[in-house]
């Protein structure tokens, strides 16, 4: 079973306070991104992976989805996904990524946000999600950027001259690394670029778009603190079709 960090109250009290979580998506600056790689959700199901709060859930629902089902393992989570959604075309389920089971061809869009790097292994989720797909359906997703997780010590590098660099070691080194970020002992898994393009071309998916995000000079103007989010990629987006 994956790692619940989510339902430790520390973790859960400090994700509270970021923007995204006070202010839903338009406080994600990388949302105006994944919606540009979004397709008409007019008249379409959708399924939001590790839904959260359930701001994509709403969001798609706005956008003129039939049906949403969000899924998630946290149990906090969920409650507050519940306490902010009015709306009975919209459902959660409470669900591990990891051995989930998904009805064949029910969606037409498959969505996740900061999820898959929880997980082991993509493969058996990946084919999950290519059969709950109709032909055609697309899987948008976000995960955190290899060049972020590879280090075993992520963090920024200042050398003699003030000039800062973000570590990157053991990135042909797959696999486990624990970060103390919200709370202490947060497990994520580490895999090449390459690794999780392959799994999704090895599932049958046709690459659409990827994004090596990072935020724009208006964005930088704006926020400057996301002036550190342009030296190096901390996630990425990526879009692909069944």
């Amino acid at each position: 079973m994956s790692q619940n960090i989510y339902d430790n109250q520390a973790f859960f009290d400090g994700y509270a306070q970021l923007p995204r979580s006070q202010f839903g998506l338009e406080a994600a600056p990388e949302w105006k991104s994944i919606q540009a790689m979004l397709p008409d959700l007019s008249g379409k199901r959708v399924i939001d992976l590790g839904c959260g709060y359930g701001w994509f859930c709403r969001s798609a629902r706005n956008a003129g989805a039939t049906e949403v089902l969000g899924i998630d393992l946290s149990e906090k989570m969920l409650a507050r996904a519940r306490e902010l959604t009015d709306d009975s075309g919209i459902s959660y389920q409470l669900g591990d990524l990891e051995q989930v089971a998904l009805p064949s061809q029910a969606f037409d869009l498959v969505y996740s946000s900061l999820t898959l790097h929880y997980l082991p292994d993509l493969a058996p989720l990946l084919g999950a999600i290519y059969q709950t797909l109709q032909p055609g359906g697309w899987l948008v997703f976000t995960t955190e950027h290899p060049i972020y997780t590879c280090a075993v010590r992520q963090g920024w590098l200042t050398d003699s001259e003030g000039q800062r660099s973000w570590a990157v070691n053991n990135y042909q080194n797959e696999g486990r690394r624990v970060s103390n970020w919200l709370a202490d002992g947060v497990i994520k898994y580490h895999r090449t670029l390459g690794t999780t393009l392959n799994a999704l071309i090895a599932a049958g998916f046709v690459l659409r778009h990827v994004d090596e995000w990072g935020p724009s000079a208006e964005q930088i103007t704006a926020t400057p603190a996301l002036a550190e989010e342009a030296e190096r990629p901390m996630m990425m987006l990526i879009s692909a079709q069944r």
